[in-house]
């Protein structure tokens, strides 16, 4: 998700579970050479406080399936554009957010929060104020540092999913 300002307009986290169609549970490995075994707690999970593990199909996620998520317009340098997104999970303390954030063509600006995201479709170009300008698109991982002033230039209505830490 990013701008980061828009973070905080985020709903809280949805319910996936394996009843959402999107959502599949991740397959039990069977053991075997070579497979290792972490510590595992009396219930049978590594770690009762982290998330169910899942898999979700981004690009099969509708767009009517993601919330809106308005812009301050003081962020809004050119165009129209508009912001949708859906938090697909959120730690108990909120300091680690994951979800899927779409933005359509137009010029924004941002103050970055730490995120690692993956380009699911369309394109961009970040430019981070005293850094690098970065050209994203389909399958680029990028990782923005919190505190980085930017502005995207979106191309091509651009899907991401990410992973921030506050």
């Amino acid at each position: 998700m990013s701008p980061g300002d828009t973070l905080a307009a985020m709903t809280a986290a949805s319910d996936l579970d394996a009843n959402t169609p999107d959502v599949r549970p991740a397959a039990t490995p069977e053991p075997g050479p070579g497979s290792s075994s972490g510590p595992v707690s009396e219930s049978g999970s590594a770690d009762d406080s982290a998330p169910a593990s899942f898999v979700v199909n981004i690009p099969g996620i509708a767009d009517a399936d993601l919330e809106p998520d308005p812009l301050d317009p003081s962020q809004i340098v050119s165009g129209e554009p508009v912001v949708t997104g859906k938090v697909l999970w959120e730690s108990p303390d909120g300091r680690q957010i994951r979800g899927i954030w779409q933005i359509t063509p137009g010029v924004v600006t941002d103050t970055e929060a730490n995120e690692l995201f993956v380009v699911v479709s369309g394109r961009a170009t970040i430019e981070v104020e005293g850094g690098p300008v970065l050209e994203v698109g389909p399958g680029d991982a990028c990782v923005l540092r919190e505190g980085d002033r930017t502005q995207w230039t979106v191309h091509e209505t651009l899907r991401k999913a990410y992973h921030i830490s506050l």
